[in-house]
């Protein structure tokens, strides 16, 4: 279970509950409202209300640990966060590539089974030199790093800086993640914080009142480096810490969506998440 049987947040929730229902009886017993001839129910009465009490936070509990979409206001903005297909979204989805946007999905360069390699083979599966020609188009020569560098296992010459994006048709894809000698994605952690608060203020710029749809950036075979063992539950803080003290705000009706995997979901408590939600 994710949440705890004696969770606090579970526990301050039935407060509330057992205030209500204590205070309706104090009222009941203080102004001896309920008929002599009844007298002798209020012992099953009283059974029945405690019954009641355990039912209640049980199903708190049950509620607890099977949320998978709760909606936080930060700042005025709603953020979803929610189990779900991120291609499936309305609005800009965000697909997360590497510094140099390489797009050969061989499993060398990109996994099949990431999601910028599943993007590639659902929409550029026959043609891939689109996409490619879009990207060397569109480039802005202030976010390229090193238009020569060479690699030995191959993929693109074109170094970008994190954050870079661009926008194609309903799909912002970005530079996410730095790759090493060996073509493996990886980032430090003032890294990621940096390009999380540098993307939502690119993203704030050009997201023209659309809902926004981003996975939980580091959540598949990128490595933060001295964090190996960092939870998606804690990526996901960071990317709602780093938006709350970004520029970016989204105008009603437009939201950000964090879409979290199926396979996912089991391994964060969205509970916590939302009794939290003040705090952010």
């Amino acid at each position: 279970m994710k949440v705890n049987f004696l969770d606090k947040n579970v526990r301050n929730q039935f407060w509330l509950y057992f205030s209500i229902i204590s205070g309706i009886l104090s009222f009941i017993f203080i102004f001896n409202i309920v008929p002599d001839q009844y007298q002798d129910y209020l012992r099953y009465f009283g059974y029945v209300t405690f019954g009641l009490l355990i039912l209640i936070y049980l199903g708190l509990w049950y509620r607890a640990n099977q949320l998978t979409n709760i909606n936080i206001d930060i700042d005025g903005s709603n953020v979803n966060i929610k189990c779900g297909d991120l291609f499936l979204e309305k609005g800009l989805k965000t697909i997360p590539f590497n510094e140099y946007f390489d797009t050969v999905v061989d499993d060398k360069i990109i996994s099949n089974k990431s999601l910028n390699g599943i993007f590639i083979n659902r929409f550029f599966k026959e043609k891939v030199n689109e996409l490619d020609n879009f990207i060397t188009k569109n480039s802005d020569k202030s976010d390229i790093i090193d238009k020569h560098y060479l690699r030995a296992e191959g993929g693109k010459s074109v170094k970008f800086k994190l954050s870079t994006l661009f926008v194609y048709d309903d799909f912002i894809i970005t530079a996410f993640s730095k790759f090493d000698e060996h073509n493996r994605a990886t980032l430090t952690m003032p890294e990621y914080i940096e390009f999380l608060i540098n993307f939502w203020d690119r993203v704030n710029r050009i997201y023209a009142q659309k809902n926004v749809s981003v996975p939980i950036f580091g959540s598949g075979i990128t490595r933060l480096k001295e964090h190996k063992n960092i939870s998606d539950e804690d990526l996901l803080k960071i990317m709602l810490w780093t938006f709350k003290l970004s520029e970016m705000k989204f105008k009603h009706p437009a939201k950000l969506s964090i879409v979290i995997h199926e396979d996912k979901i089991g391994q964060i408590n969205l509970f916590t998440l939302k009794s939290i939600e003040l705090g952010l």
